[in-house]
């Protein structure tokens, strides 16, 4: 593979029509789509892209995040270019495509103005299916997901599909069984997104992946390619999250369908 140094780094903007995508999953973060989904990524309908939600350069003289100092960083601009390169390298492996949209980093911006997610989605193809992450413990994750709700909403699109957000999901006990819905809707720490999201919809399984060793081999090399961050991950409560029977091994998506209006 050829090298390429973090200050050469560009993230993709390509318009949303261009090529037309099969699938467009939403990442909140450069990692989440392929520590979430780097099995189901390549069954998906292609082509495939990873658009990144919060994948735009912080502002000029912005100060180092605390994330970005545990991993090493002494700017954000490093750590920003840095993470394009993991990125591209993460997702060239899984064969999809790279997308960035220019939102900082919730530390360098204001997470909650997703003006250029709702642009972007707005340009989609009627017909390309969207996944979006449950949102599970990670706040950022769950304003993405609502932004994705509301955009689909308001064209009158299908909902996207949800996915869970790993390792954050995966740490629910019985994740591995068949029995993992039941027990991440009773798990009081993990489980209020999904119980959210189940008031709205009625959540069906589309993808159960759990991963036989030639998957485990391709997610565990896709994952190591954002090597930035894989030491504060594992020291900020995921303990060895890259652990074959850990919590990446299970990957879960689920279609949306409104519960229907009661009868008048």
């Amino acid at each position: 593979m050829t090298e390429t140094t973090p200050s050469a780094a560009t993230p993709t903007t390509t318009r949303p029509g261009t090529p037309p995508w099969g699938t467009v999953v939403i990442s909140p973060h450069f990692d989440d789509a392929v520590l979430s989904l780097a099995a189901v990524l390549p069954k998906l309908r292609g082509p495939v892209a990873v658009v990144t939600a919060y994948g735009g350069a912080p502002e000029p003289g912005a100060a180092v995040s605390e994330w970005d100092e545990m991993c090493g960083f002494t700017t954000p601009h490093e750590a920003h270019a840095a993470r394009v390169v993991e990125d591209a390298q993460a997702l060239g492996l899984l064969g999809v495509a790279q997308i960035a949209l220019p939102h900082p980093d919730g530390p360098y911006g204001n997470p909650d103005q997703l003006g250029h997610l709702d642009q972007w989605l707005r340009e989609l193809p009627a017909d390309t299916e969207v996944l979006a992450p449950m949102g599970t413990r990670q706040e950022h994750h769950a304003l993405v997901r609502e932004q994705v709700l509301l955009t689909r909403a308001t064209q009158g699109a299908p909902p996207p599909l949800i996915y869970a957000d790993l390792p954050y999901t995966g740490h629910t006990p019985g994740w591995h069984t068949d029995g993992a819905e039941q027990a991440l809707a009773a798990d009081a720490e993990r489980g209020e997104s999904y119980r959210s999201l189940a008031e709205r919809f009625r959540l069906t399984p589309r993808w159960e992946v759990r991963l036989d060793d030639a998957e485990w081999a391709s997610k565990r090399l896709a994952v190591q390619c954002y090597g930035s961050q894989l030491a504060p991950l594992g020291a900020l409560g995921h303990g060895l999250f890259l652990h074959r029977t850990g919590p990446l091994r299970t990957e879960r998506v689920w279609a949306l369908e409104p519960h229907a209006a009661p009868a008048a």
